[in-house]
């Protein structure tokens, strides 16, 4: 343990609270596209470490669908060793330092914490992330040795979460893997859909250019369906996983919905983020953004549509959502954080109409619902109540309210079956109807996580292995 590390401080008695991070003030952050937490300093991270029971069935473990050891990377950072409390998580999980960012730990490791039952869960994705970003700072080898080369070639079709976790196993078993972006950036749904402000572009960035020290050829611009069919791809690789997301816009197929002024979340996000329009001029890519904006949706992909309008100069933002606040699939994080900075929220409401004039928006016409009995979302359904229409004035529209499987890919290759426009694939192992290609993630599953989506990596790279390794005998 060096001498900083001796300086931090373990508390004498278990904290029923989880130690807070550190976090910009509403008011400034709301007008910058800078990261709104800070993270753990190391005394604090220490503080927090010790929290933990140390549990011996580790539920917090089988509540990740990755499987971090996490009970044992906590007693690494207790005991001093941050470098081995890395070690261990890179073991099982190679986005480490995104995944302490933006993964739903609530409803995962953290939701499943013993210590939850009784007190605050342990703060598990902030430790994962202090031990990432103690990594980056401090130059400790991520590439881990690639086993002996097999000359097999696997072909990774998206490089978003489900893409490079498969190819990173892939290459760590000695794979030659080649990942193929459509877009001009690596990296998927972390590049393109979640702000800045969120995840930092420099994190992303650093665990693809792991993927790369580790001999990963990474092709953009490469547009699968349309460049090189799924078909062609197979001629020249032993296999292939197709991990290319769900990123088709969906729209509520209400009147307005052409006007000027109304976006799909995909599209302004992407402008955002991808695009860097939040830079403008310094990167040439315009966005406009009114005064007031309405979100329509309540998930995370709403919330970060809602918070980005706001930092992009929106004088008054509104998140419009059909059910209560306590349906709202958002993280709590989110949530309060959108909140703090003044997001306004409509709930129990329904748009019915987009208003405009001259081409362009100027309101959304609205009506009331009431919750009823539970679906089989397990929520209660909404329905309309009579008489209690009503109109919001704006001058942006957001669509948040899901995305389809795009069939740019699926829609050229012969012999996979689809289901409603996703690939049916073996949960455990990815595998599909074409014999060596397997797909995880949302093109299989719909909009999740991105550790679900990273668990599905890994499984279908185990079967890719497997399967190649079968036909080397």
């Amino acid at each position: 343990m060096d001498e900083e590390q001796k300086k931090a401080k373990t508390p004498k008695k278990l904290n029923p609270k989880r130690t807070p991070a550190r976090e910009q003030d509403p008011g400034t952050r709301k007008k910058n596209f800078e990261e709104v937490s800070f993270g753990y300093g190391l005394e604090e991270a220490l503080l927090e470490a010790a929290r933990c029971l140390g549990c011996k069935n580790r539920p917090c473990v089988a509540g990740c669908p990755v499987g971090v050891p996490i009970p044992e990377f906590i007693a690494a950072m207790v005991n001093g060793d941050l470098a081995e409390a890395y070690r261990i998580i890179r073991s099982a999980n190679v986005l480490p330092a995104v995944c302490g960012r933006v993964c739903p730990q609530e409803n995962q490791c953290e939701g499943v914490c013993t210590l939850g039952k009784k007190h605050e869960p342990v703060a598990i994705g902030r430790l994962e992330r202090f031990c990432a970003d103690w990594q980056r700072k401090n130059g400790v080898q991520a590439k881990p040795e690639p086993a002996a080369p097999t000359g097999m070639k696997v072909a990774v079709v998206g490089s978003g979460p489900s893409g490079i976790t498969c190819a990173y196993d892939l290459a760590r078993l000695g794979h030659e893997v080649t990942v193929f972006e459509a877009l001009h950036e690596p990296g998927g749904v972390l590049f393109y859909g979640i702000p800045e402000f969120r995840l930092p572009k420099k994190i992303v960035t650093g665990e693809i250019d792991t993927l790369r020290q580790m001999g990963v050829r990474i092709m953009t611009n490469s547009v699968a369906g349309k460049l090189i069919t799924l078909d062609e791809m197979m001629k020249e690789f032993d296999a292939c996983f197709i991990g290319v997301g769900a990123g088709l816009p969906r729209f509520m197929g209400i009147p307005g919905e052409d006007l000027n002024g109304v976006y799909s979340a995909n599209e302004f996000l992407t402008r955002t983020n991808l695009m860097r329009a939040y830079k403008f001029p310094e990167y040439d890519t315009p966005i406009k953004t009114g005064k007031r904006v309405a979100v329509i949706g309540g998930g995370n992909v709403a919330m970060d549509s809602a918070r980005t309008a706001m930092r992009l100069g929106a004088e008054e933002v509104t998140l419009v959502y059909r059910r209560s606040e306590a349906e709202l699939p958002a993280r709590a994080e989110e949530v309060h954080h959108g909140k703090e900075e003044g997001l306004r929220f409509e709930m129990c409401t329904l748009p019915t109409k987009i208003i405009g004039r001259d081409g362009w928006v100027k309101g959304i016409e609205c009506v009331r619902m009431e919750l009823c009995e539970v679906d089989q979302s397990g929520r209660r359904r909404p329905n309309p109540l009579a008489g209690s229409e009503f109109e919001i004035p704006v001058d942006t529209v957001i669509m948040a309210i899901g995305t389809g499987a795009n069939p740019l890919l699926t829609g050229t290759a012969t012999g996979l079956a689809l289901r409603r426009g996703y690939i049916e694939a073996d949960p455990e192992t990815g595998k599909t109807s074409i014999p060596g290609v397997y797909a995880g993630g949302d093109i299989v599953t719909g909009a999740a996580t991105v550790i679900s989506a990273m668990g599905a990596g890994r499984k279908a790279a185990r079967a890719i292995h497997e399967y190649l390794s079968s036909r080397k005998r």
